[in-house]
């Protein structure tokens, strides 16, 4: 059973602040949406660059330009979005509060 993203708004509602990121945005909705993960190695098989954190998954996504920080609930099949952040955004480190 594939993974569900919940909720594909906060990428529209980047891509709105963000015109240039919603091709980038769009495919890894489209990947993530027919993956089929049972743990990070199976993310990492599909995304090399992820990265873990705490109690979220790191996605460098638009060639390195924007990450989606998530939490992905294996069993529950469902990928929750937590931010869509610009790079400089994620290099603040604001969004580890929401992971920890």
């Amino acid at each position: 059973m594939a993974m569900h993203v919940i909720s594909r708004k906060a990428l529209r509602a980047f891509w709105t602040r963000y015109p240039e990121a919603e091709a980038a945005l769009r495919r890894w909705h489209q990947v993530v949406e027919s993956a089929t993960w049972n743990n990070f190695a199976d993310v990492r098989g599909t995304f090399a660059s992820a990265d873990a954190y705490e109690r979220c998954i790191v996605f460098n996504v638009g060639g390195n330009k924007y990450r989606i920080i998530a939490a992905v609930h294996y069993n529950r099949r469902k990928v929750y979005l937590r931010q869509v952040l610009t790079h400089a955004e994620y290099d603040r480190g604001a969004w580890k509060t929401d992971c920890e």
